[in-house]
């Protein structure tokens, strides 16, 4: 109920805000998820990040099918191999899937934080843009978010070629 209650006086608020700004003046729209899709400095970025990761990316790929042969090879010799020795490839193949499970836990978080990094720089280098397009054109009200936009007050496409352009 207080859910209910605190979204109807956000939603409230909203309109207020929407009315009074639509009396004031101009309002437009940016998305900023395909901002983060299609903008150059965004493209620039996941390349970098491609680039920075791959190595690593690859090396735990490779562990991966090291770590599948190993098990493979101990299913198949463990009719002929010593109670002794097959014990010892267990705890080899269980070491090697410990170190795996870590090191891909410790390659995902970098590879987020590192996305994180690079989309705040792209963010960054939005918002400049779009204040710039606000203030050049004389805007009272931008938003980032909404259920729904109207394609004329939309300014995604000059938000991207700007950023494009390099106008940051």
């Amino acid at each position: 109920m207080k859910l209910v209650r605190t979204l109807t006086a956000c939603c409230l608020a909203a309109t207020c805000v929407l009315a009074g700004a639509q009396e004031a003046g101009k309002i437009g729209f940016v998305n900023t998820e395909r901002i983060l899709r299609d903008a150059v400095p965004a493209k620039a970025a996941q390349q970098k990040l491609e680039l920075e990761f791959s190595r690593r990316d690859k090396e735990l790929q490779e562990m991966a099918t090291r770590i599948k042969s190993l098990g493979e090879r101990l299913d198949r010799d463990a009719a002929v191999t010593s109670e002794s020795d097959r014990q010892r490839r267990q705890r080899e193949l269980a070491e090697a899937e410990k170190d795996y499970q870590r090191k891909q836990r410790e390659f995902r978080e970098d590879l987020n934080q590192r996305r994180n990094e690079e989309l705040s720089q792209v963010i960054d280098k939005a918002n400049r843009v779009i204040k710039q397009i606000a203030e050049q054109e004389k805007y009272d009200l931008i938003l980032q978010e909404a259920v729904f936009a109207s394609p004329r007050i939309d300014l995604t496409e000059k938000v991207l070629r700007a950023l494009g352009n390099g106008k940051q």
